[in-house]
């Protein structure tokens, strides 16, 4: 097994041992010429042979997977918890999908390049998803950053690879099946990064998926019968559901008016009026002035001298539970009005904690978690949302915490994975293989990674075999948990 990396992979480290911004170490990477750049990535073939990755057994002293959870519930709401453990007990794939920090603790012990790229790590497969951009174009790429920080591109490969190995199993895929399904989500990304060193800055920089693009390739599989019809219809449907998700129908579904006001619909323990959460002498007992001083606060995170936000009123706000990893963090929508009614806006605030890369990658230099989460999708999608920004929120629940805000269901959309076959799963996995190979390209050492990978199969093979492994501890950590569950020693609700 490789050694765990130091923080110095995620920043440099100054002379007098403070911590630089990591583009400090981009600038200075930019400056090797091509060659150097190849020869870093052949180097690491010694540290880090490729056949390597594909060993994975835990250590002796690997950490109780049900600890880490335990540990992660210190800092959630506690009556929330019992939720994210219910809603994880589905099945080993939701199991997987809460369980990053174990993940994230896994892989800390495999081997690595030592090339680092802005890493989204929590990359499985439904972390991917469309979205509208500024331009009202609607793309497909990654649409999770809460995890995001600057490590190893190996680990985002795994993360991603390993989803689709235990998404196939929960399926029912025939083994060679889902080998195949992992093979191509990683032969793409293989591909994508070579594509991508041999491009310009610029280029590399605006690459991305458009959903017109996404469906070509969807018809063009049917054309050579890769995919089914019925499969594409799911594809079309999923684009056009997205399109469909925007602020007036958000509205529709969550507003109402109570005496003569517009309010949040409630729905507990889903969604929780914000005048139902204040704690008695916290100083929130009329939230209004607090909130419209802190969207003030946010609004500076924007940028821009001018911004479409200032054409919006506060008018409510309540608590909108998400997810399945994210449950028991805070999460608020805020309802605004423009001109009138048919101008509403919704925004998404949702906490920041660290990164559960941070005690293995190093440190964010960001000391607002917020801020981390906005630099890191700024550095990894190809457009990125115009309200996205960050704020601090101060003693509504008698502490101080981080959050990340950004439009609520604005032509947000995700594929079915639960009714994909196997032509359909492997198609979703070049996507998501070729999206997460253009994030790494934005900000990462793309020749260096790419020259490493090469153009053989070697890495590919690699990665499925650890992707088998790695699901076969995912289920030995399923069954601990359910067992945990079944003991008492962990609180379960489901039906949420």
């Amino acid at each position: 097994m490789g050694a765990q990396p130091s923080s110095a992979g995620s920043v440099l480290a100054s002379p007098a041992g403070e911590r630089t911004p990591p583009f400090a170490s981009a600038w200075r990477r930019a400056h090797l010429t091509v060659d150097q750049r190849v020869a870093r990535g052949r180097g690491a073939r010694v540290e880090a042979p490729r056949s390597a990755h594909g060993r994975w057994e835990p250590a002796p002293d690997r950490p109780d997977p049900i600890a880490l959870l335990e540990e992660q519930a210190a800092s959630r709401v506690p009556n929330l918890v019992p939720v994210r453990y219910g809603r994880m007990l589905v099945s080993p794939f939701t199991f997987y999908r809460g369980g990053a920090l174990i993940m994230a603790s896994d892989l800390a012990a495999t081997p690595t390049t030592g090339v680092t790229v802005q890493a989204c790590g929590d990359a499985h497969l439904s972390n991917f998803g469309l979205f509208g951009t500024p331009e009202r174009q609607m793309i497909f790429d990654i649409n999770d950053f809460d995890e995001t920080l600057p490590g190893p591109w190996e680990w985002d490969v795994k993360r991603l690879a390993a989803s689709f190995e235990i998404m196939g199993r929960d399926r029912g895929f025939a083994r060679a099946d889902r080998r195949a399904i992992v093979r191509a989500a990683v032969a793409e990304y293989r591909d994508r990064i070579r594509q991508a060193a041999g491009m310009g800055a610029l280029d590399a920089w605006y690459d991305h998926l458009e959903a017109g693009m996404l469906l070509k390739l969807v018809r063009q599989e049917v054309r050579v019968k890769q995919v089914s019809k019925k499969e594409a219809r799911a594809f079309e449907r999923d684009v056009d559901k997205a399109q469909m998700r925007d602020n007036i129908r958000v509205f529709t579904k969550r507003a109402s008016e109570v005496d003569g006001e517009l309010r949040i619909v409630t729905d507990p323990p889903l969604i929780i009026p914000i005048e139902d959460l204040i704690t008695p002498g916290s100083g929130w007992e009329d939230p209004v002035p607090r909130i419209k001083k802190l969207l003030s606060s946010y609004r500076r995170t924007l940028g821009q001298q001018h911004h479409p936000l200032e054409e919006y009123r506060y008018v409510h706000a309540a608590y909108k539970m998400v997810g399945v990893g994210s449950v028991g963090t805070r999460c608020y929508i805020v309802l605004m009005l423009g001109r009138d009614h048919n101008d509403p806006l919704f925004l998404q605030v949702k906490e920041a904690q660290s990164s559960v890369l941070e005690r293995f990658a190093g440190a964010s230099t960001y000391s607002h978690h917020g801020q981390r989460v906005v630099a890191g999708q700024r550095l990894m999608q190809a457009a990125t949302d115009i309200f996205l920004g960050w704020i601090r929120i101060p003693r509504l629940d008698g502490a101080t915490r981080d959050f990340y805000v950004r439009q609520f269901h604005d032509w947000k959309g995700s594929a079915d994975t639960e009714g994909m076959l196997v032509p359909g799963a492997t198609l979703y996995a070049r996507l998501c293989g070729a999206t997460l190979a253009r994030a790494h390209a934005r900000w990462g050492d793309r020749i260096a990674i790419a020259s490493y990978l090469g153009q053989g199969t070697r890495f590919d093979r690699a990665i499925a075999d650890f992707s088998v492994a790695y699901a076969d501890q995912n289920e030995k950590d399923y069954e601990a948990f359910a067992a945990a569950v079944k003991s008492g020693r962990l609180i379960a609700e489901t039906g949420l």
